[in-house]
């Protein structure tokens, strides 16, 4: 080996190693951005998986107590300690879970071995129990909580309120009541039989000097005469008296304090005309529970009406059918959970707002007399008629969300029909919440729809002007220019979307909306006097500057659509496109809206496709264009025909990245629109997208709550878009490089 030759050797295997380096760095790379790609996926799906776990009840030790008849009703304290059962003769059987035995006795002062007809119990926790000659014992049994040296203990204690005693006329007799105590004191519904019923309310009154008096009044109506009533509820506003008959009706009376209860509608509850056998509300008192002896299950609501002059109870789902006759139901206090319980010792959990059956448990007990969802939704206690008290333990954290609830329509209180809807918060602890992630996916391709219909125009046909007619030296600082655009923060666009260019719009917007009609007549108006002059001043124009002769065209065009608006608003709008809006598509206009979404984010992905379109576009290669230039082509004819089938694999790519920008896009959509997640395409009005939601939503998400793993899986729902975007750009960047590659 001669000495020249080894120096060379020697900058061979460095080169060598720089490249196998190179190589093996870049690989790692790649493998490590897989790796990451992988690990969120999986980070995503660990906190989403929980959400779909199905509900599971747990069997805890069981308790007997020495009741001769079937109780009316129970009640347990929120961590399922204590509770009590109230017995056929009237008293209060209090017991303990957590020790397993019975507490005491209590029965209501002055009973005096009274046979009781029925109790009911209140949503407030306060009950009644009513004597068959039509005496009343309001009581409340409080649980209270005491903590010493960190050790709770619960006491149970009840208190009695003064007896009263309804006027009944003579043979009639207390079959069945319901019970609320509303916001203008007690109130209490009597079936006593043979058609007859009343309404008992206890009004409190208050003098100047401080004394406190109760006033009793008692209002006969009648019930449906010849249909036995199996069943009675009432809503806590104390507006609505539903009866549930044995023929399978429900009757609505309309209460009020001034008139007489009214018969406002029925319905047929069984299409078998099986008996009512219970009837009762969720939470907020706005949707009814019905069961019968058939073991059907149903919800109902108050709609309005199609001529909207009042309210229609409806029908809203049918539950899992129970295979017994239906004898209890109670409600969950915390959610629209309910449970159900049957004489063959069945127990269902339901779920008022999917409509969906989330737990049955078999107790192996015939006849559930009675049985209490506790406060906090994780258990229950059922009893049946021999006083065996059986306890179970729910675990259902997320019962409020399923496939249906996240991407189907659902029927929610208060509403007219079943709609796509996202709100996830409300005031009051009885909200139902709505986790339809519809309208937020719809939010997120109208963004995206709004801003590539204003960006891949603009940068499409810039780059193809800058690549193929634009002469270099003006090149050199037009490209340069556009892409320092892409360094501008989204949250600086954001912001001045939302606070300067939404309120031009708003001025502006049919201005903005004609602007690209006239400024294509203004460009071809332009063209034909350019045309129409001579050659000499043609050619004193250097190729490829002619562009810069169209600046002031494009910038009159502008001017003249800002400030001939009046004139179209008072030709076509009636002066006041607004109202116009309103009256025409019943559409208002939002002022932070799509069209400003779509121009601040069309500005911010107009230099990531003009970019990458304009690097591809530049890259065919010369002798290309040059042949087709020398037989006889325009250059404008070689650019459509040649050229851009050339460069189609790059320039949908750069598309496909823009709109991965766009899908992704947070910060101009969380300020420059209104956020507010609805169903509708109109460019006046706002939207909500997945990304913007997650921002806006997870930092006040409880931790590991629905709201919370909901979230999660809208980001799942942008990881699979952009993945699917992403394979499928390159599919079809591969299939027409394919198709182009002997060019």
């Amino acid at each position: 080996m001669s000495k020249k030759q080894a120096p060379q050797r020697k900058r061979d295997r460095r080169r060598h190693f720089a490249d196998r380096f190179a190589r093996r760095l870049v690989t790692l790379g790649g493998f490590v951005i897989l790796v990451a790609i992988f690990a969120i996926l999986v980070v995503i799906l660990a906190e989403i998986v929980p959400l779909f776990h199905p509900a599971q009840a747990e069997s805890l030790e069981s308790l007997d107590l020495p009741l001769e008849a079937p109780p009316f009703l129970s009640d347990v304290d929120e961590y399922r300690e204590v509770g009590f059962l109230l017995g056929e003769e009237g008293s209060i059987h209090l017991f303990s879970l957590k020790e397993g035995k019975a507490l005491e006795v209590i029965a209501p002062p002055g009973l005096e071995g009274a046979a009781v007809a029925d109790a009911a119990k209140g949503s407030d926790g306060s009950s009644v129990i009513a004597t068959d000659m039509g005496r009343l014992f309001f009581f409340h049994v409080d649980f209270r909580v005491v903590f010493e040296d960190d050790v709770r203990s619960v006491t149970p204690d009840v208190s009695f309120a003064d007896a009263t005693e309804v006027r009944l006329q003579e043979g009639q007799r207390v079959r069945r009541i319901a019970y609320v105590n509303s916001e203008s004191g007690p109130l209490v519904a009597l079936d006593l039989g043979d058609g007859g019923g009343a309404i008992f309310r206890r009004k409190e009154k208050r003098s100047l000097i401080g004394g406190v008096s109760f006033e009793d009044e008692t209002e006969p109506f009648l019930l449906p005469y010849g249909n036995k009533v199996t069943a009675m509820t009432l809503d806590e506003r104390g507006e609505d008296l539903y009866v549930g008959t044995e023929t399978g009706e429900i009757l609505r009376y309309a209460l009020s304090e001034d008139e007489a209860p009214t018969l406002a509608e029925r319905v047929q509850s069984s299409s078998e005309g099986d008996a009512v056998t219970a009837l009762g509300f969720l939470v907020a008192d706005r949707t009814l529970v019905s069961a019968t002896a058939g073991g059907q299950v149903a919800s109902w609501q108050l709609v309005r009406n199609a001529d909207e002059t009042g309210f229609d109870l409806t029908r809203i789902h049918d539950f899992e059918r129970h295979p017994a006759p239906v004898t209890v139901l109670d409600r969950c206090p915390r959610n629209k959970g309910f449970l159900s319980a049957d004489e063959q010792g069945g127990v269902f959990v339901h779920f008022g707002t999917t409509g969906s059956t989330l737990l049955k448990e078999d107790l192996g007990s015939k006849g559930i007399a009675a049985a209490t969802f506790a406060r906090k939704g994780d258990g229950f206690i059922a009893a049946d008629g021999g006083g065996r008290i059986h306890h179970y333990s729910v675990r259902n954290p997320h019962p409020d969300v399923s496939w249906k609830a996240l991407f189907g329509k659902l029927w929610y209180e208060g509403y007219q029909a079943p709609e796509y809807v996202w709100q996830s918060t409300g005031a009051t602890d009885s909200y139902e919440p709505k986790l339809c992630l519809v309208p937020v996916i719809i939010g997120t391709l109208k963004g995206t729809f709004y801003s590539m219909l204003i960006a891949i125009p603009i940068a499409l046909l810039g780059a193809l002007y800058t690549s193929q007619f634009m002469h270099p030296t003006l090149k050199s600082y037009i490209k340069p220019t556009v892409e320092i655009m892409a360094a501008l923060p989204s949250v600086i666009l954001g912001l001045i979307g939302g606070l300067w260019l939404a309120p031009v719009v708003e001025k502006t917007a049919t201005g903005i909306l004609i602007m690209p009609f006239v400024l294509g007549a203004a460009i071809l108006l332009a063209v034909l006097i350019w045309r129409s002059l001579p050659s000499r001043i043609q050619h004193g124009v250097k190729n490829g500057y002619e562009g810069l002769l169209l600046l002031p065209v494009v910038l009159f065009g502008a001017r003249l659509s800002l400030r001939r608006r009046n004139v179209i608003e008072g030709l076509f709008f009636g002066g006041d496109y607004h109202a116009w809006l309103l009256n025409t598509f019943g559409t208002t206009y939002d002022q932070r809206n799509s069209l400003v979404v779509g121009i601040a984010m069309g500005f911010a992905v107009i230099p990531i496709i003009f970019t990458i379109a304009e690097d591809s576009l530049s890259n065919v290669p010369r002798h290309l264009s040059a042949a087709s230039l020398a037989l006889g082509a325009t250059p404008w004819t070689t650019a459509i025909r040649v050229v851009l089938p050339t460069a189609s694999p790059g320039i949908f790519s750069a598309i496909m990245i823009g709109f991965g920008r766009a899908v992704g896009e947070t910060m101009i959509v969380l300020m420059a629109t209104g956020n507010t997640p609805i169903m509708d395409w109109s460019i006046f009005n706002g939207f909500r997208a997945l990304s913007a939601n997650i921002a806006v939503e997870l930092p006040e998400a409880p931790y590991g709550g629905s709201l919370y793993r909901v979230l999660f899986v809208a980001a799942l729902l942008l990881f699979i878009m952009t993945f699917f975007v992403n394979n499928l750009a390159e599919i079809v960047r591969l299939r027409l490089r394919k198709k182009y590659r002997y060019l």
